[in-house]
C-alpha cells in the first residue's frame, strides 16, 4: 500500500526539530522538481475503508452491545432518544393542537363495549379506530389503558373461515369467530380484563384513508410533480430534508393516541401500556422509546438483530444509523417489557438480543422486568398463544389482580357497519395529493414557527438555539471529533521542495474502520509558528495543485505566511474512486425509491465527508504539541462540509472560511445527490449552521441576504459582529485565504 516509509516525523513539533537537518540535506543535493503527484496509495489501490463495502440495509445485522456502566448507558440512551425524535421529525416536539375527539356508535359484546373514535393529530389529519371498554357494571372507577397499534393487515385483518380452521388445528388460534380477527380479539380480551383499549388505524388502513395505503406502505417511485419546496409530497427529497415521513407521522399518531387515552375520564394515567405486533411492534418500540407515559410494553415480532422492518412505514432516515431495534427497545428499560421469538427474523433472539436485554436490565437492577419467550414452532405472529403470554404480562404489570391462567373467550364478530368509523353523520374527510401537499406545508410552517421563536438574537436565545438546533445538527452528522486513541497514522513519504516539505500519510480512524489518504505541506521559507490550515476541496487534495502538478498560488501564499497546510481526499473523492474514475454507490440496491431504505442505516456522502474532516481535526489535535491555531477552509463544493465540521468541532477550530458558492440544501431535488442530508432544511440549512458557529470567527463566500441576516443577528446578539464576514460572488478563494491569514 505505502510506497515509502522513510519519514520518522510524528508531529508538527517533530517536523520543526528536524527542519534544519533537512535543509542541510537539501543544500547538498538538488531539489526535487516542484511538480507533485499527490497520490498516497499505489496505482489502482483504494483506501482500506469499511465505507467502500456494500451499504447496510434493513436485512443487515444489528447487534446490541451493552455499555459498561449505568452512566454510560444513560448517556447512550439520551443520544438515542434524541436520534429517534429527530428522525421522526419530532424534535422539538410539535405543539399539541386540540384533538377534537368524537366517540360514537357504541355496540355491546359480552364483557365489553366497542365504540368508534376519530380525533385530529394535526389539524385536518384524523386518527381513526375502535375504543374498547369493560362492561362489568362498575361505575366511576379509573381503569388501566392499553394502546394497540395493529401492524400490517390492519385492524380488519381477517384470516377467513378456512385459514382459521387450519390455525386452530395447529394450536395457533382457539376460536373460529373472534380468532378470525386477531387484532380485535386481543382488544376485546384486554377490555374483559378491565382495561380501556384503543385500537387505532395505521395510515392507509381501514378508515385512515387521507394518506393512501399505496403511498404509506407500497411507495416505490419518486413523483417529480410532488418535489420542490412549494409542492412537496412525502418521500420526496425536500420532504426528507424537512424530516417529514410516514414513519414520523405514525409515531406522532401514537403520541396523540396516548393523549386521547389520557384525557378519558375512566383512565388511570399511571397505568398505561402499549402492545402491537409486526409493524405495530415497531410502533410500540418507538413510542415507548420517546414517550414517558407507558409503564409496560409488549412489542411483538420486531425486536430482532436481523430484519428491522421491510415496509416504507417502518423506516425513516437517520433512525437506525449505528443502532437497531433491540437497542431501541432497550430505551424502555428498566420498565417492564416482554415479547416472543418466532420462526421469522426474531428466531435468534434467545441468543442474539435477549441476553443483552437481560444484561442491561440486570445492570439497572430490574432483570425480572424483561422477558422473551421462545415460540419457534410458530411463524411470524401475534396469535392466541402469544396473546396469552401478553395477557399474563399485563395482568402482572398493570396490577389487574386477575386469577391465572387468563383464558381468551369467544365473541360474536363485529359487522362491517359496527367496524366503520365514517358514516352519514360522520363523513369521511378528503385525502389525496392536494391533502398531502397541505399536510406537508403545514408541517413545514409549524416547524419553521417553532424554530423562529428561538432564533438566536442574544446570548440567551443562542443557548436555546444550540440546545435544540445544535443538538439536531450533531445528530444529523452523527459524529464528533474523535479522540487520539481512535486514530492511527502510517507515514508514507516525504519530499523536499522549494519553500516547503511535502508529506504523505494514511490516517485511519480505527473505531470506525475508516481511512484517508492525507498530504501535508510544511513551510520552510518562514519560521513555522504552529498555525495549521485544513484545506478541504471539492476536488480532494488534487485541488491544491494546478493541472501541471504545481501548487496553486493561494496555497503558496499560505506557506509563505509560515502556515502549514493539510488536505485529504474525503470520502468519494480522488483515491476513493476506482481506476476508471467511477464513484461509490449512493443508495442500496432496494428498487423502491425511498431514501429511508439507505439513509435510515447509513450516513449520506455529505455526512461521511464531514466525518472525515472531523477525523483530520482529531488527528491534528492528537499531536504531542497540537497546532497553536487550527483553521478550516472549504472551497469548490467543500464549503458546506467545512462549515458543518467547524460547527461540530466547536472551539477546536479557530477560524473557518467556507466558500459555499450557490449551493443551498433547499434546492436539492434528488435524495441521491451527494450533498443530500436528511433534516438539513428543517434545521436552518447553511444559515442555521452559520448561526451555530457564533461567536467563532467565520467567513462565508456567496452568502445570500437571508443567510447573512440570520447569522448576522446571532453574531450581533453576542457582541461578535466583527467575527462574521460574508462575500458575494462565487469562488472567492483569494479573499477566503486572505481572511484566514490576517493577524
Amino acid at each position: 500500500m505505502c510506497r515509502n516509509r522513510r519519514c520518522k516525523f510524528c508531529s508538527w513539533c517533530g517536523v520543526a526539530r528536524c527542519a534544519v537537518v533537512l535543509l542541510c540535506l537539501v543544500s547538498a543535493a538538488a531539489l526535487r522538481a516542484d511538480t507533485i503527484e499527490p497520490r498516497v496509495y499505489e496505482s489502482g489501490a483504494r483506501p482500506n475503508d469499511t465505507r467502500l463495502e456494500p451499504l447496510k440495509d434493513l436485512n443487515g445485522y444489528f447487534p446490541f452491545e451493552v455499555p459498561a456502566s449505568v452512566e454510560a448507558w444513560q448517556a447512550r440512551a439520551d443520544d438515542l432518544r434524541l436520534r429517534v425524535k429527530v428522525a421522526c421529525g419530532l424534535w422539538p416536539m410539535p405543539k399539541s393542537t386540540p384533538l377534537n375527539a368524537v366517540i360514537h356508535g357504541r355496540v355491546e359484546r359480552p364483557g365489553f363495549t366497542v365504540e368508534k373514535v376519530y380525533f385530529e393529530s394535526y389539524p385536518g389529519l384524523y386518527v381513526t379506530g375502535l375504543l374498547f371498554r369493560p362492561d362489568d357494571g362498575k361505575q366511576d372507577v379509573k381503569r388501566p389503558a392499553v394502546l394497540c397499534p395493529h401492524g400490517h393487515g390492519g385492524r380488519l385483518q381477517d384470516y377467513g373461515p378456512s385459514k382459521i380452521r387450519e390455525m386452530i388445528a395447529e394450536g395457533a388460534e382457539r376460536f373460529e369467530s373472534s380468532g378470525r380477527f386477531p387484532k380485535v380479539a386481543r382488544c376485546g380480551q384486554l377490555a374483559r380484563m378491565g382495561c380501556v383499549v384503543l385500537l387505532y388505524d395505521m395510515l392507509g388502513y381501514a378508515d385512515s384513508t387521507q394518506i393512501s395505503f399505496d403511498l404509506a406502505h407500497r411507495f416505490a417511485k419518486q413523483r417529480p410533480e410532488l418535489e420542490g419546496s412549494e409542492h412537496l409530497g412525502l418521500f420526496s427529497a425536500q420532504a426528507e430534508l424537512r424530516l417529514q415521513s410516514v414513519f414520523g407521522i405514525q409515531a406522532y399518531h401514537s403520541i396523540r393516541a396516548l393523549d386521547f387515552l389520557e384525557n378519558l375520564p375512566d383512565v388511570d394515567t399511571s397505568r398505561i401500556a402499549v402492545t402491537g405486533g409486526s409493524g405495530g411492534g415497531t410502533q410500540t418500540i418507538i413510542v415507548c422509546a420517546i414517550d414517558p407515559r407507558p409503564v409496560a410494553a409488549f412489542p411483538q415480532g420486531m425486536v430482532s438483530t436481523s430484519m428491522q422492518g421491510g415496509c416504507t412505514c417502518e423506516n425513516a432516515c437517520l433512525l437506525r444509523i449505528g443502532t437497531g431495534n433491540v437497542e431501541l427497545a432497550a430505551l424502555f428499560a428498566p420498565k417492564p417489557q416482554a415479547m416472543t421469538a418466532a420462526n421469522d427474523w426474531t428466531k435468534e433472539m434467545m441468543t442474539k438480543g435477549y441476553p443483552q436485554l437481560r444484561q442491561l436490565y440486570g445492570m439497572l437492577g430490574a432483570e425480572g422486568n424483561v422477558e422473551c419467550r421462545p415460540l419457534l414452532h410458530f411463524p411470524h405472529n401475534y396469535n392466541y398463544v402469544t396473546r396469552a403470554a401478553m395477557y399474563t404480562w399485563m395482568n402482572k404489570h398493570l396490577k389487574l389482580g386477575l386469577a391465572e391462567p387468563i383464558v381468551e373467550e369467544e365473541f360474536e364478530l363485529l359487522t362491517n357497519a359496527e367496524h366503520a368509523v365514517w358514516d352519514s353523520a360522520h363523513p369521511e374527510p378528503a385525502g389525496g395529493d392536494e391533502f398531502e401537499r397541505r399536510l406537508t406545508k403545514y408541517l413545514a410552517e409549524e416547524s419553521e414557527r417553532q424554530l423562529a421563536a428561538i432564533a438566536p438574537r442574544d446570548a440567551d436565545t443562542l443557548v436555546a438555539y444550540r440546545q435544540v438546533v445544535g443538538s439536531a445538527w450533531r445528530t444529523l452528522i452523527g459524529r464528533g471529533v474523535p479522540s487520539a486513541s481512535e486514530i492511527e497514522r502510517t507515514k508514507v513519504d516525504k519530499q523536499s521542495h522549494d519553500g516547503f516539505i511535502y508529506f504523505e500519510d494514511v490516517v485511519r480512524l480505527k473505531s470506525q474502520g475508516e481511512e484517508l489518504p492525507v498530504i501535508s505541506l510544511y513551510p520552510t521559507d518562514k519560521p513555522f509558528q504552529g498555525d495549521v490550515l485544513l484545506w478541504l476541496d471539492g476536488q480532494g487534495k488534487q485541488g491544491l495543485f494546478s493541472s501541471s502538478g504545481e501548487l496553486i498560488a493561494e496555497v503558496r501564499s499560505v506557506l509563505a505566511a509560515g502556515v502549514a497546510v493539510v488536505s485529504a481526499d474525503l470520502f468519494g473523492q480522488g483515491e476513493f474512486r476506482d481506476e476508471s474514475g467511477g464513484g461509490i454507490p449512493l443508495v442500496v440496491a432496494n428498487p423502491r425509491e425511498s431514501a429511508a431504505y439507505t439513509f435510515g442505516y447509513n450516513p449520506t456522502h455529505y455526512a461521511c465527508r464531514v466525518h472525515d474532516a472531523l477525523t483530520l481535526i482529531g488527528w491534528m489535535r492528537a499531536y504531542d504539541e497540537p497546532p497553536r491555531r487550527l483553521s478550516v477552509l472549504g472551497v469548490r463544493g467543500a464549503g458546506p462540509v467545512a462549515l458543518a465540521a467547524a460547527v461540530v468541532a466547536g472551539k477546536a477550530v479557530a477560524r473557518v472560511a467556507a466558500n459555499v458558492d450557490s449551493f443551498r440544501f433547499a434546492e436539492i431535488r434528488d435524495y441521491r445527490d451527494e450533498n443530500f442530508l436528511p433534516g438539513a432544511v428543517k434545521y436552518g440549512g447553511l444559515a442555521g449552521l452559520c448561526a451555530l458557529r457564533a461567536p467563532g470567527e467565520l467567513w462565508i463566500g456567496d452568502g445570500n441576504s437571508q443567510l447573512e441576516a440570520f447569522a448576522g443577528r446571532a453574531y450581533q446578539g453576542v457582541g461578535a459582529a466583527g467575527n462574521l464576514q460574508t462575500e458575494q460572488g462565487e469562488n472567492r478563494l483569494d479573499q477566503a485565504v486572505a481572511w484566514l491569514l490576517r493577524p
